[in-house]
């Protein structure tokens, strides 16, 4: 039997809305919030606040390909941000908070642009898509404290999170781990 995962690492805006998203899903073994894209080794959250590293709040996600695909993270994570807005979600501004996907491999890239395309042709936005769609290049982990369910009780991800839980249950509950239903 064959137990192989893959990894795609992805940027949405802050990682705790990210990381609460993509856990929820049958298939994902781990989400690992962190930094990906920039050009300092090992960062830490104050200096990727900067918008100096070229960081992006990011989660690495670990999944099972035979249980959920990559096409479904990719539409899941499209219809979980905006896409739109450039270097933000919500109130979150800066290159830190900037919509990417980090590609693995030469299928991932090919699966993420295809995807990109047929968002806008659908016109799910009204706004053109600014996602970039860049190769892997590196991932650090955030400190420890950086862990969702650490937070989510906080005031920031009732308002933030809470709706993004909503739309994720109502529009791809078959997705969800029966935890979460």
């Amino acid at each position: 039997m064959n137990n192989k995962t893959e990894t795609v690492t992805l940027a949405n805006g802050c990682f705790w809305c990210s990381e609460a998203v993509f856990k929820r899903l049958k298939g994902v073994k781990s989400v690992l919030p962190g930094y990906a894209g920039g050009i300092v080794k090992n960062p830490s959250y104050d200096q990727v606040c900067t918008g100096k590293t070229g960081h992006a709040e990011s989660t690495q996600i670990e999944f099972d390909p035979k249980v959920i695909s990559f096409e479904k993270i990719l539409d899941i994570f499209w219809h979980t941000h905006n896409p739109t807005t450039l270097n933000r979600q919500g109130n979150d501004v800066g290159t830190q908070y900037r919509s990417a996907i980090f590609y693995h491999d030469q299928k991932q890239k090919e699966l993420a642009e295809k995807s990109k395309k047929d968002l806008e042709k659908e016109g799910a936005y009204r706004d053109s898509v600014v996602t970039e769609i860049t190769p892997f290049k590196n991932f650090y982990p955030a400190e420890d404290y950086h862990n969702y369910e650490k937070h989510e009780d906080a005031q920031y991800c009732s308002f933030v999170i809470d709706p993004k839980m909503h739309k994720l249950i109502q529009e791809y509950g078959d997705s969800l781990r029966e935890e979460y239903k």
